[in-house]
């Protein structure tokens, strides 16, 4: 996956690859009280629906969201799309 993020920096890693609605949101909700405010948490999801839920938790919680990437898949080792996000704890 190549993104002009890659040299992002952050605290933390979530990778929700391949799991669907609600565990990457949940996944990030717990992942985010580990973090001190201001730092910053990289979130790889490859369902699509993040794309709207993760926005709206951010909006919700008062989390700062970075970046929000649409990866299509289009590396031959690379099946799905994902999508990753930088998220600041609020």
């Amino acid at each position: 996956m190549t993104t002009s993020f890659e040299n992002e920096p952050f605290d933390l890693l979530v990778d929700t690859s391949g799991l669907v609605c609600p565990e990457p949101v949940m996944m990030l909700h717990s992942a985010v009280r580990q973090l001190a405010l201001g730092q910053v948490i990289k979130v790889i999801a490859t369902d699509p629906s993040t794309a709207r839920d993760i926005p709206k938790f951010c909006g919700f919680l008062g989390h700062e969201l970075i970046v929000q990437e649409h990866v299509q898949g289009t590396d031959p080792g690379q099946v799905e799309d994902s999508y990753l996000y930088f998220i600041r704890r609020g």
